[in-house]
């Protein structure tokens, strides 16, 4: 079953957690903003239940010249309960932002 998580029509710093209350997979990534970014990266972050050793950055993308991506991972992101993954932003042009993050249980 996939879930979806949403940051939706917002300004501002980006900072969006996902975390579905158990062992999950993460399917996709999607960004759109109004006009390109402003410098800085996005970043997707695996906060992992087990502890800070355990935290890995699965994503950075600088966005000084993109209004638009889609991050789909080549092998299986596999997270356990309790696991959180955060996407972040200073997002310093104040671009209106829509993100979603698609998941699915295991």
């Amino acid at each position: 079953m996939i879930g979806v998580t949403r940051a939706t029509a917002a300004t501002g710093a980006v900072s969006l957690e996902v975390n579905p209350g158990r062992a999950w997979q993460l399917e996709q990534i999607n960004v759109h903003l109004n006009a390109a970014g402003a410098a800085g990266n996005l970043t997707a972050t695996v906060d992992a239940a087990a502890g800070a050793a355990y935290d890995v950055v699965i994503l950075t993308q600088d966005m000084t010249s993109i209004s638009d991506l889609v991050y789909i991972p080549d092998r299986p992101v596999l997270l356990e309960s309790g696991d959180k993954l955060t996407v972040a932003w200073a997002n310093s042009g104040d671009k209106t932002y829509g993100i979603e993050v698609k998941h699915s249980t295991r």
